[in-house]
């Protein structure tokens, strides 16, 4: 985001901004624009660390607000909970990236049952650009979340996601109980 800034107004007016000619006053303010600049710039692009609480935290939004389990089961795997719902993809094999995960979550796929969490998706073409007209034009229609969630709530989802689901292959006992934190009863169903 910064560095998309940084070219549209050129680099040459932020080393301008930097330039020692400049009044002693503004000196600390762009000194401190380009340390911050800077960092952000070599920043991972999730920088929260994912502890084990988020993690949880997002498991039980997965389970219950959210309810992706309906569509995409308990483990992610697309075996879904519930057979009035959708069928949906099996996360444990997706190839999306935390960021088109998170963009996912926000704002459905249109013409899936894929539903926008975010409360305002198409309000404003946040959502991959298209507003609800836009939409309506297409013929494509979006499904009702559960629930709509708070932008820390998505992320929540996503750290759990990467950190059980996402990449995990398929379900096995030994990834249930690391899945549950425990032996529990849905991982009878796999064998020891």
């Amino acid at each position: 985001m910064i560095a998309s800034w940084i070219n549209s107004i050129g680099a040459n007016h932020v080393r301008h901004m930097c330039h020692p000619t400049r009044p002693a006053r503004a000196r600390p303010a762009a000194l401190a624009f380009a340390v911050l600049a800077g960092a952000l710039l070599a920043a991972p692009a999730h920088l929260a660390a994912q502890d084990a609480s988020d993690i949880a935290e997002g498991g039980r939004l997965f389970r219950q607000k959210a309810n992706c389990q309906a569509c995409h089961g308990w483990a992610g795997d697309g075996r879904k909970m519930d057979s009035q719902m959708p069928d949906a993809a099996n996360l444990r094999e997706t190839r999306l990236d935390r960021a088109a995960l998170v963009m996912t979550i926000k704002c459905g796929l249109p013409g899936t049952g894929m539903p926008p969490f975010d409360k305002f998706a198409y309000s404003d073409g946040r959502c991959y650009g298209l507003k609800q007209a836009d939409l309506s034009k297409s013929g494509k229609h979006m499904s009702d979340p559960p629930a709509t969630l708070q932008i820390r709530e998505v992320e929540f989802i996503a750290d759990f996601m990467f950190a059980k689901i996402v990449g995990k292959g398929p379900m096995d006992h030994a990834k249930c109980v690391a899945y549950w934190g425990e032996e529990s009863e849905p991982c009878a169903e796999f064998p020891k």
